[in-house]
């Protein structure tokens, strides 16, 4: 069954319809809306199904963007899970999600585990999609997929952080695979695109042509049309990874940052910078970061 809120604030239960196949674990979905009321950006919908879930809004910014937190109650994803988060913001409306703690993708000889997420942004909108890391465990077999669709103006920007193996416990990824995939759509036309695919032991996680032995990589990601090379040249002016590397690149209306390193929290802060300097071009606001972040 499915659990939904409807727009008035009532909660009703749905049946579901998606055959969600015979792998054997967790079936979750979660899909949310969002719209503009007066001054402040509403969660105007929401439908979960399974192990989903969202705290209520909050707002700790005075345009009244919407923070929300999505909560994912086992607190890890096993052989066989099968996570789906849709979230649409519609025209002008402003929403920042993130998550409470890092997701673990657990070890399994079980099916592989899939996670997905579709975000959609209307003309107008801006979304900002800012869950924190994500631990892959030695002998995960896991996909992640995520896929952004803009309309016209539509703004977002998001990142994405991963830990291949547990280094502070001196179990590095040595079996195991990790599919990742990343789509952006403007106006139905595809415009950037990145896949990875990463095998436990595989040589390039550790030669130099390759990840370098480095088990943290993220990325994140603007789209706007209006990111220019001064866009760039503010960030290489103003951020630097402490512990890692760091590269801002350019394409068509997409500022790219690129982390590889050693450690998830310098990763994660060198972000946080990024997302400090940019958040006034992209956004016209200055950054109020999510409590959570610093519980």
């Amino acid at each position: 069954m499915r659990v939904g809120l409807e727009h008035d604030g009532r909660e009703r239960t749905l049946p579901i319809p998606l055959a969600f196949g015979e792998a054997a674990g967790w079936e979750a979905e979660l899909s949310l809306a969002f719209d503009q009321r007066g001054e402040r950006s509403v969660l105007a919908g929401s439908l979960h199904r399974g192990p989903l879930r969202v705290q209520r809004a909050f707002y700790p910014e005075r345009n009244g963007t919407c923070h929300l937190y999505i909560l994912h109650p086992p607190g890890g994803v096993a052989g066989g899970d099968i996570l789906r988060i849709d979230a649409r913001v519609e025209s002008a409306a402003r929403v920042l999600i993130t998550t409470p703690g890092a997701a673990k993708l657990y070890r399994s000889r079980l099916a592989r585990s899939q996670l997905t997420h579709t975000l959609q942004v209307d003309a107008g909108a801006c979304l900002e999609w800012f869950p924190q890391e994500t631990i892959v465990f030695d002998g995960a077999n896991a996909s992640t997929q995520t896929h952004v669709q803009l309309a016209d103006d539509g703004v977002y920007a998001g990142w994405e952080i991963v830990c291949l193996g547990r280094p502070h416990s001196h179990e590095p990824f040595q079996r195991g695979h990790l599919q990742t995939e990343l789509t952006i759509h403007r106006d139905g036309q595809l415009r950037f695109m990145e896949r990875g695919l990463y095998h436990g032991g595989d040589p390039v996680l550790s030669e130099s042509w390759g990840l370098h032995g480095n088990p943290v990589f993220g990325l994140f990601v603007v789209v706007h049309a209006q990111a220019d090379d001064s866009w760039v040249e503010q960030v290489r002016a103003q951020v630097e990874a402490r512990s890692g590397l760091f590269s801002v690149t350019l394409l068509p209306g997409i500022l790219l940052g690129r982390y590889l390193g050693a450690s998830t929290l310098d990763a994660r802060a060198t972000f946080e910078r990024m997302f400090a300097v940019l958040r006034p071009l992209y956004a016209g606001s200055t950054v109020v970061t999510p409590r959570i972040w610093h519980t």
